[in-house]
């Protein structure tokens, strides 16, 4: 008894190691024939913005890379909340990724109290693209620094105001922390936060003079600037910004605000293969060397510089702390 009872206990484990082989091979065989159809690359925001434009002109070279059709889908909502999690609750077998942005994978994390996805829900095959922040005025303002701009905030709390493309986006959160590394306690209660429809309109809200400042990506400033419409008063980066007659982060001895930048990258879900996920990283590394492609992206202000998936993954991690901390600090937190 005790014997036929131990035959049956060996069968049952061959059947379950050998189930297993058949599965690992198939996953094997299945990732060395990736892709075999179309990919589905989730832009979790609408048509024409930063996200989409950066997703679709990239797309070009990449799809040449990559030797199947990437179908690009819109899916806006919830401030990019609803394309990421269809990629966080889609099967990772690399058919459906996601051009992941600041606002989705740092800004929603830090900032908003309830969120249907964490950071490690996602694998980062690659940052591509960096988009340096600026903050101006109006051309005619009498404010020709953030020392100036501080200054009239402590000496009137609420005279001072900037706009924002919205309550828990990137813009109201760079222009608190800028406020705060130039010494203005509490932003939060000693400036007035507008929030407009978008970016265009926050840039609007300072042009008409409804706003103070705006503190946003350099390339949606930057036709204001060339045009003399508006002021800038620093950009967030180390290096100079093509166009922007303004001091850097490193000029003003701000280390700090050198994560306060925008950025673009690809993920899968967090259980992405690994040899997936190094065709990816192969691919982004041709498809950023693409010289039509650099052109494009800086001439609006972009840098295109690709991190690796352990980069990628350590500075999403630093810039997202970070800006907890401040959001905590502040009692920035918003529901939703």
């Amino acid at each position: 008894m005790y014997l036929l009872k131990k035959i049956k206990m060996n069968k049952s484990k061959l059947l379950i190691s050998a189930a297993m082989s058949v599965v690992f091979l198939s996953n094997s065989a299945f990732a060395a024939d990736y892709p075999s159809r179309p990919i589905s690359m989730i832009i979790p925001y609408g048509p024409g913005g930063a996200t989409d434009i950066s997703a679709r002109t990239i797309s070009e070279p990449l799809s040449k890379e990559v030797g199947k059709p990437l179908v690009m889908v819109n899916k806006a909502g919830a401030g990019g909340a609803i394309g990421s999690v269809a990629v966080q609750n889609a099967k990772a077998d690399g058919y459906t990724m996601l051009f992941a942005r600041v606002g989705t994978h740092t800004v929603n994390p830090a900032i908003k109290a309830t969120l249907p996805y964490k950071l490690e829900d996602f694998r980062f095959v690659g940052i591509y693209e960096i988009n340096p922040v600026a903050c101006a005025v109006k051309a005619d303002s009498d404010i020709n620094s953030m020392e100036d701009l501080v200054a009239r905030a402590k000496a009137k709390p609420g005279s001072v105001s900037y706009s924002s493309s919205g309550v828990g986006s990137l813009l109201q959160l760079a222009a608190a922390m800028v406020l705060k590394e130039f010494g203005l306690e509490n932003p939060v209660k000693q400036a007035t936060h507008l929030p407009m429809k978008g970016g265009g309109g926050a840039a609007t809200a300072v042009l008409t003079g409804t706003a103070t400042f705006v503190c946003t990506n350099s390339s949606a400033l930057a036709s204001f600037v060339k045009n003399k419409q508006l002021k800038p008063l620093l950009v967030t980066t180390a290096e100079p910004v093509a166009g922007f007659d303004a001091p850097t982060s490193k000029d003003l001895g701000k280390p700090n605000l050198e994560q306060l930048v925008g950025w673009t990258g690809v993920a899968g879900p967090d259980d992405l293969p690994d040899d997936i996920a190094a065709s990816w990283g192969k691919w982004l590394g041709t498809a950023t060397s693409n010289k039509e492609f650099k052109e494009k992206m800086e001439a609006r202000g972009s840098v295109i510089r690709l991190m690796s998936p352990e980069e990628s993954k350590e500075f999403i991690n630093k810039q997202y702390n970070q800006f907890k901390a401040l959001v905590d600090e502040l009692g920035m937190r918003v529901e939703g």
